[in-house]
C-alpha cells in the first residue's frame, strides 16, 4: 500500500521537520542571493567593458585627421593592441550611407558575421553598446559612437570592438567562487542549526524520556524544571498521571473486593454440593447424583466466568505494570514440568523447539496467564503428542513468537475467530477452550501482537502467538 505526502510527513520527528523547512528556507534564500549577486557582477563587468570601449574611442578621436576624405593619423594611438594584429581590440570609422572607411591594423584579418552593423545610423553624440560575434562565432563587445566632423556636415560613425572572452573568464571565475563560498556558508548554518535545533528541543526529548522511564516504573513523577512554554503540559502530565494511579488503586482494591465477595459463597456452595454428593452416594440416588453433577458443572461454568471477567478487568486498568525481562524457554518449561504432573495419566509425550535467547520484556504474571491457559487447553484436549515452539520473528527487533500443537479434536473453523473475539460475552464462548483463549487474546492484544488458531498438523488446534513490540526479544 502507497503512503501519502502526508502520512509520510506524519513519519518525521519534529526535529527533522524543523530541519528541513529551515533547510529548504535557508538553500532558496542563499540560491536567490547567488542569482542576484552573480546578475549583478555580469552587469557590472558589461559595463566596465563600455566604459572601456568609450575610453578606446576618445584615443581614436584624439589622434585622427581627415583630409579629402580620407582618414589619417598625426599620432601613434596609445593603445598598442590596435596595431598587433588580431590582438582582440578592433576600431573601426564608417559612414552609414558608405559602410567601413578605416580600420585598425590589429582588424586586418577580423570579419564579422553581419558587416552592415557598421552602417547602422547612430545619433550625434550618442552610443551604442551591443554583442555581436564573427564568422568564427566567437562573442565581443561593440561600443559605436556618432560623429559630426569639424565641417558641419560629414557625420561618422566611429565603433570598437574587443573580444568578450576575458571577461566571461572573470565571470566565471567570480561565480565559481561565490557558489562556492555560498555552499560553504550554507554547509556551516545548517550545522549551527542543526545543533542549535537540538538544543532548543532538548526539553521535549527530556520529557519523552521521563514519560517513558514513567512508564516503565523507573520514576514516579515528571521533572519540574521545564521551560515556560512547557509547564502547562507537564503540570496537566503531572495531574493525568496520579489521576491514573488513584483510578488504578481504587479498581485494584474494587476488584479485590469483588474477588473475595464471589469467590467465598462459591466455595460455601461448592463444599455443600460436595457433602450432598457423598449423602447421595451412600444412599445411591442417582437421579439425584445426576442433578448434583449438572449443579457442580453449572458451578465450576460460573467460576470459571468470574475469573474470566476479573482477569479483563485487571488487563484492561492495570496494563502499566512494571515491565521486566522474562526468559520465555524457561517460564514455558516451568509450566510444562507442572502440567504435566497433573495430566500424568496422560502420558503426553511433548517436542519441544525452543530458543533461550528469547525474552519477554512485561509483567511475568502475563506472560505465565498466557502460556498457562494455551498449554493447559493443549494438555486437556490433547491425546498423546504436543509440540511447543518459541522463536524470534524474521526481524530480530520486531518481536516473538509461540507455537503450540496438540493432537485433540481442535476448534471448529466456524468458532475460531470467535473464541478470539475481544470482549465477547463470557456465557456465549465455547466451554473449556474459549474462556482460556479469550484470556490470552486480552493479554496478547495489551502488548499489541496477534493470535491466530489454525489445524495442526498432529490432528488437533494450533495456535500462533505473536508479540510485536520492539523490546520484546534478547
Amino acid at each position: 500500500m502507497e503512503m501519502s505526502p502526508q502520512a509520510a510527513i506524519a513519519d518525521y520527528s519534529l526535529q527533522t521537520r524543523l530541519l528541513i523547512s529551515f533547510s529548504a528556507l535557508l538553500f532558496v534564500f542563499l540560491g536567490l542571493t547567488g542569482v542576484v549577486l552573480d546578475g549583478a557582477f555580469r552587469n557590472s563587468i558589461e559595463a566596465g567593458a563600455e566604459d572601456r570601449l568609450q575610453v578606446q574611442i576618445y584615443l581614436i578621436l584624439a589622434a585622427v585627421d581627415q583630409e579629402d576624405g580620407e582618414f589619417q593619423f598625426f599620432e601613434d594611438l596609445r593603445e598598442p593592441r590596435f596595431g598587433q594584429l588580431d590582438s582582440g581590440l578592433y576600431g573601426f570609422i564608417s559612414q552609414p550611407s558608405i559602410g567601413e572607411l578605416w580600420r585598425s591594423d590589429s582588424a586586418v584579418a577580423f570579419s564579422l558575421s553581419d558587416p552592415q552593423i557598421l552602417r547602422q545610423r547612430i545619433e550625434v553624440g550618442a552610443s551604442y553598446f551591443t554583442k555581436i560575434i564573427n564568422t568564427e562565432q566567437e562573442e565581443f563587445f561593440m561600443l559605436s559612437y556618432g560623429i559630426l566632423w569639424e565641417d558641419g556636415i560629414s557625420e561618422y560613425i566611429f565603433s570598437v570592438i574587443e573580444h568578450a572572452a576575458p571577461y566571461y573568464s572573470g565571470i566565471s571565475n567570480f561565480r565559481t567562487s561565490l557558489w562556492s563560498w555560498l555552499g560553504g556558508v550554507a554547509l556551516l548554518l545548517l550545522l549551527m542549526q542543526f545543533f542549535l535545533m537540538r538544543w532548543g528541543l532538548s526539553p521535549l526529548q527530556r520529557m519523552a524520556s521521563d514519560l517513558k522511564q514513567i512508564e516503565s516504573g523507573d520514576k514516579d513523577q515528571l521533572a519540574s524544571d521545564y521551560p515556560q512554554e512547557l509547564r502547562g503540559v507537564t503540570v496537566n502530565l503531572k495531574l493525568l498521571i496520579e489521576s491514573e494511579r488513584k483510578q488504578q488503586s481504587r479498581y485494584r482494591t474494587t476488584l479485590g473486593d469483588l474477588a473475595h465477595s464471589l469467590k467465598t459463597p462459591l466455595a460455601v456452595i461448592a463444599g455443600v454440593m460436595q457433602n450432598l454428593a457423598n449423602e447421595t452416594a451412600a444412599e445411591n440416588n442417582q437421579q439425584l447424583d445426576k442433578q448434583l453433577d449438572s449443579v457442580k458443572e453449572q458451578l465450576k461454568r460460573m467460576n470459571q466466568i468470574v475469573s474470566y471477567q476479573l482477569q479483563r478487568a485487571v488487563l484492561m486498568y492495570t496494563g502499566s505494570s512494571l515491565a521486566r525481562q522474562v526468559n520465555v524457554a524457561a517460564a514455558t518449561e516451568k509450566i510444562l514440568d507442572a502440567l504435566s504432573k497433573v495430566y500424568v495419566e496422560k502420558s503426553v509425550a511433548t517436542e519441544l523447539h525452543l530458543d533461550r535467547d528469547v525474552v519477554f520484556n512485561g509483567d511475568e504474571r502475563d506472560l505465565m496467564e498466557l502460556l498457562g491457559n494455551v498449554l493447559d487447553n493443549a494438555f486437556k484436549y490433547g491425546k498423546r503428542k504436543l509440540a511447543v515452539g518459541i522463536s524470534k520473528l524474521a526481524d530480530p527487533d520486531s518481536g516473538l513468537e509461540i507455537v503450540v500443537e496438540d493432537d485433540g479434536p481442535g476448534i471448529p473453523k466456524d468458532k475460531r475467530e470467535f473464541v478470539l473475539q475481544r470482549g465477547a460475552r463470557s456465557d456465549t464462548l465455547v466451554q473449556g477452550q474459549g474462556i482460556g483463549l479469550a484470556v490470552v487474546t486480552d493479554i496478547v492484544n495489551s502488548y499489541g501482537g496477534e493470535i491466530r488458531v489454525e489445524s495442526s498438523a498432529l490432528g488437533g488446534a494450533r495456535i500462533v502467538i505473536k508479540i510485536n513490540s520492539p523490546s520484546a526479544t534478547g
